[in-house]
């Protein structure tokens, strides 16, 4: 499953956003990946979610494998929207 989603945030892909999103993504047994600008990291590393650093309105793909992987999106595209 996949899902684009732009950030809302005005400060962008922050560090307290990317705690929220690797608190939810750690929450299901499905593989999710997030990727920008060419670069796709896993979803559920705080490290590789900074290293985004994606500013305010820019668009990041959701890319989720598993038994719950729409639900993972659909959580973590709440946290971003």
């Amino acid at each position: 499953m996949e899902k684009v989603i732009t950030i809302k945030s005005t400060a962008g892909l922050h560090a307290e956003l990317a705690a929220k999103i690797v608190q939810t993504a750690s929450k299901y047994d499905v593989d999710i990946r997030m990727v920008y600008a060419h670069v796709t990291i896993d979803a559920k590393s705080i490290l590789g979610l900074m290293s985004l650093a994606v500013p305010q309105g820019e668009n990041v793909k959701l890319l989720a494998k598993g038994e719950h992987a729409a639900e993972a999106i659909a959580d973590i595209e709440k946290i971003l929207a």
